[in-house]
């Protein structure tokens, strides 16, 4: 993302349905400014992607409430300590309202408390008290763990409008159940029969635990929109009114009414809140990924500060912190060792249940837990800059993005709900004019139940509780899509193409054979181990260590220069030294023809031969060997049994090549190619007509994984590697590549599950309303069910085995 361009994340609060969504949406991209803007129903959520010179955060919330709905902030306060007088308050107050996601900071001296107003997508608790700390002075929560659940209570609250709503609405429906002939025999007391009792019942429902649905439907109107709410509130209306004209006109009668509507609104409402609330339920538990990822941190840190050992809250810990991890406890930062040994589960990160011997110089990451060893460890990431709080925040970008399968119900939903009412008030005239000339309230009644069991909602929770769902189960495997459009196009790979070193193979190389000519092995070996020592390639590193491994002191390099896809040129000891393949020694005309034959024989056997030269002469050649991982035989005949055409591509020789593929199980293998030649590759591939999944794990391969279809990072790589691609496998499992794409085509399979219940739900649901043959209160629980059933089939998903 370059420097013009930001993102802002935002928790909605009052959206009721996929128009709601579709409509914050249109109108963020509307503004100026704004490159592309992303509203998720199920989690809620938002992010905009902006140019801050021309927008301001400040707008976006405003245009969101301009909307008529709240952008969701929590307010803590905080006890500051170390303020002197008024200049200090003033400064931690610009401090914080400059920070990032602050919406009002205030701080007191008098009380020595400072209250913020905050984003929480943007900033947390922590990043406040450092901000503080930064400045010279210190701040505590008030009331620890006072975190705003806001969620939690608004499901609270609206539990109790559905018990009001319940009591108040069964005395309606006793009168109501009462009329159908074989439940005749059912006592019902006259009172209920009374249209002022039903009136009186029906009215604080109607008006009170109601006015949720017409605060929305005046938003959604005021801004040209229509949503869910704005159905609601005209049928319930139609019969709440129609039912108090007719009681008016009942005065001075003496007969009791029966041809009221009151049970009808009112029984509508409660069941509507029945269904938001079983519907809330079940998007809770489609984040559970999320919260379980959450759990696996520690919450606490025992840091080691000026020689005394403190036990201080996670948020606390800094970078270079000396922090103390006793055996059973849980690692709460990204470390080094300083001190100590011990072995460490990290099965949570990479799938292996067999613990990790870990000394000092190794590093150990967050979550991890120690097993059986007293361990110092210095801080090198903490925060949000842990790999767990990375995982994390992957997982959350990706349940919150869209897949492009959801588009069809976005354009949907936007005019969805004007042709339902349409459709509403022509079967009003159609009952009124023609079926049944006159009789208003059988027509009402048909018109109420058409507007009532209409339901978006189905329509835009179909995609996205399966992605959340999906995608949650998929990091619960340690394999995480970056977003929902990775996702969906993952099912859709035919040719997976993997890079050799580090992703076939262990990616470890070691040092089998040293071929000196005319040169004293000892003296050859130190001279190629100072030339190779400033090299980061993994056989590089393996030479070293072999060389070192038998009792040989490295010479130091005076020049040092990586020659990428060919090798490495030094001077050591006033000496020019060659390291690399075939095509560096033809490149610099040094004559290899003696040295092609030994060559071609440890080739053969699988082993990567390096020639050397010596002040333009061939001196030798060394040689190292990388095994294929105990896993990549099994995940590769997994991916044939997809039907993947599978293709290994390496920058190896063709003969070493050749010898790992067979062993691996892989037919097709391009070799010799270099860096730059990989992502050619893969576009060759494309250019067939192939859906291409790049598999690697170094910075060479950031290239091939951006140009592919889908790029899959091991986790086990490098940084850069993953930030090109669409998919981290975190374990380094080949057999991930099959879970990927199989979660993929569940999931796929999910929304596709969903889109069709929803529309057919619609499709047949309207048309039977509309011919008479659905009860208004039906009809509500219909709606109700629509919207729970499809989140429900959607948490199918987090129960996917692998």
């Amino acid at each position: 993302m370059n420097s013009e361009v930001k993102e802002a994340n935002y928790q909605i609060a009052g959206m009721t349905c996929a128009a709601c969504a579709n409509r914050i949406e249109k109108g963020l991209k509307k503004m100026d400014g704004v490159k592309d803007a992303n509203v998720n129903l199920a989690l809620e959520s938002s992010k905009i992607t902006y140019d801050p010179k021309i927008v301001s955060e400040d707008d976006f919330q405003k245009k969101i409430r301009g909307l008529g709905y709240e952008i969701v902030t929590e307010k803590k306060e905080f006890d500051v300590t170390g303020m002197t007088c008024a200049a200090c308050s003033s400064r931690i107050e610009k401090a914080l309202n400059k920070l990032e996601g602050v919406n009002k900071a205030s701080v007191n001296l008098a009380l020595e408390k400072a209250t913020v107003e905050f984003n929480p997508s943007l900033i947390n608790t922590g990043d406040i008290i450092k901000r503080v700390q930064k400045l010279g002075y210190n701040a505590i929560p008030t009331e620890e763990n006072e975190d705003i659940d806001y969620r939690g209570k608004k499901f609270k609250r609206q539990q109790t409008k559905l018990v009001v709503s319940a009591i108040l609405s069964l005395p309606l429906l006793w009168a109501m159940v009462s009329h159908f002939s074989f439940l005749e025999f059912i006592f019902l007391p006259k009172a209920l029969m009374n249209p002022w009792v039903q009136l009186v019942l029906a009215t604080p429902v109607q008006f009170i635990i109601g006015w949720q649905f017409y605060v929305g439907a005046f938003k959604a109107l005021r801004n040209k929109s229509a949503n869910m709410d704005v159905l609601v509130a005209l049928g319930t209306s139609a019969a709440y009114f129609y039912s108090l004209y007719q009681a008016i006109k009942s005065i001075g009668s003496h007969a009791h009414m029966t041809e009221l509507y009151f049970e009808t609104s009112a029984i509508l409402i409660s069941l509507i809140l029945l269904g938001k609330l079983f519907e809330a339920k079940a998007k809770g538990r489609s984040s559970e990924a999320i919260k379980k990822l959450m759990g696996l941190q520690a919450k606490t840190a025992r840091v080691l500060r000026d020689g005394t050992e403190n036990k201080i809250p996670l948020e606390e810990v800094a970078v270079g912190d000396l922090v103390l991890i006793k055996p059973g406890e849980k690692v709460p930062v990204d470390g080094e060792i300083i001190e100590g040994r011990s072995a460490l589960d990290e099965s949570m990160l990479t799938g292996e249940s067999v613990p990790v011997d870990k000394t000092a110089g190794d590093t150990v990451i967050g979550a991890t837990l120690n097993k059986n060893g007293s361990l110092k460890i210095k801080a090198t990431r903490v925060g949000r800059d842990t790999a767990l709080s990375q995982i994390i925040k992957v997982v959350e970008e990706a349940q919150g993005s869209k897949a492009p399968i959801q588009r069809l119900a976005d354009q949907i939903s936007g005019i969805f709900v004007p042709i339902v009412v349409g459709i509403a008030i022509l079967t009003f005239l159609i009952w009124f004019i023609l079926i049944n000339p006159g009789d208003f309230g059988d027509a009402l009644e048909k018109l109420i139940a058409v507007l009532v069991i209409a339901c978006p909602c189905a329509l835009g929770l179909a995609t996205p509780t399966s992605v959340m769902a999906g995608s949650g189960r998929a990091a619960e495997f340690g394999i995480l899509f970056k977003g929902g459009e990775h996702l969906e196009a993952a099912h859709q790979i035919d040719t997976v193409v993997l890079d050799k070193t580090g992703t076939v193979t262990k990616g470890a190389p070691q040092l089998t054979d040293v071929i000196a000519d005319a040169w004293d092995e000892t003296e050859f070996l130190s001279i190629v181990g100072a030339a190779e020592n400033q090299s980061e390639h993994p056989l590089a590193q393996a030479m070293i260590q072999g060389i070192r491994d038998r009792g040989i002191t490295l010479k130091e390099a005076q020049e040092f220069e990586a020659i990428p896809g060919y090798g490495v040129r030094a001077a050591v000891d006033d000496q020019m030294i060659l390291i690399g393949t075939r095509r560096l020694m033809q490149r610099e005309n040094i004559n290899i023809s003696g040295a092609m034959a030994a060559m071609e024989n440890l080739e053969n056997n699988g082993k990567t031969a390096m020639l050397v030269s010596i002040n333009g002469e061939y001196a030798g050649m060394i040689a190292a060997a990388d095994t294929i991982k105990q896993t990549s035989k099994e995940a590769i005949q997994r991916l044939k049994d997809l039907g993947m055409n599978v293709v290994m591509i390496t920058g190896d020789n063709s003969r070493t090549a050749a010898s790992i593929g067979k062993e691996a199980g892989i037919d097709s293998i391009i070799a010799e190619v270099l860096p730059e030649g990989k992502a050619e590759e893969v576009k060759k591939l494309q250019s067939e007509g192939r859906k291409v999944a790049m598999v690697g794990d170094g910075i060479n391969d950031a290239p091939a994984l951006a140009a592919a279809d889908i790029g899959m990072a091991l986790g086990t790589g490098t940084d850069v590697a993953m930030e090109a691609a669409d998919i981290t496998l975190i374990s380094g499992d080949l057999n991930n590549i099959a879970d990927a794409i199989f979660i993929s085509k569940k999931t796929i399979r999910n929304i596709r599950q969903n889109l069709f219940w929803a529309f057919a739900y619609n499709v047949i649901g309207i048309p039977i309303a509309a011919v008479g043959l659905l009860a208004p209160w039906l009809a509500g629980a219909a709606m109700a069910f629509s919207s729970v059933s499809v989140v429900l089939n959607a948490l199918r998903l987090q129960r996917v085995k692998l």
